[in-house]
């Protein structure tokens, strides 16, 4: 949904129960138009979308977030002063659903921090 729209993946790497990605942000894409103008911003929503994207094609299969447990916004991201995001996301199937835990990070920046489950 975002992929190839919002961001690129420029490099992934996955093992068992663990998939990391480094997104190029498209700057000039139109949500920025509205959030903000002249101060853009990656709104949470578009996290969580590209961290649910991330594990989508981890476990080849669609998935809908049941329950966030954690989930902590502690930086901005600015796609003109921040276009690479590297994503991790760590996974395990249980009896609720996908247990979940991710990072967006750039460096020793850490954008967010998110632990739920999918099903």
């Amino acid at each position: 949904m975002l992929a190839g729209n919002l961001y690129t993946v420029t490099t992934q790497s996955q093992e068992p129960g663990q998939a990391a990605v480094t997104i190029q942000l498209n700057a000039g894409h139109p949500i920025f138009q509205g959030h903000f103008p002249e101060q853009p911003v990656v709104p949470g929503v578009c996290m969580m979308q590209t961290i649910t994207e991330v594990l989508e094609g981890a476990i080849a299969k669609k998935v809908v977030l049941k329950k966030a447990s954690q989930m902590k916004f502690l930086n901005m991201i600015d796609p003109v002063k921040q276009p690479l995001v590297d994503v991790t996301v760590t996974y395990k199937q249980e009896e609720a659903g996908w247990k979940v835990n991710a990072v967006l990070k750039r460096e020793d920046k850490t954008f967010m921090k998110f632990q739920g489950i999918f099903i």
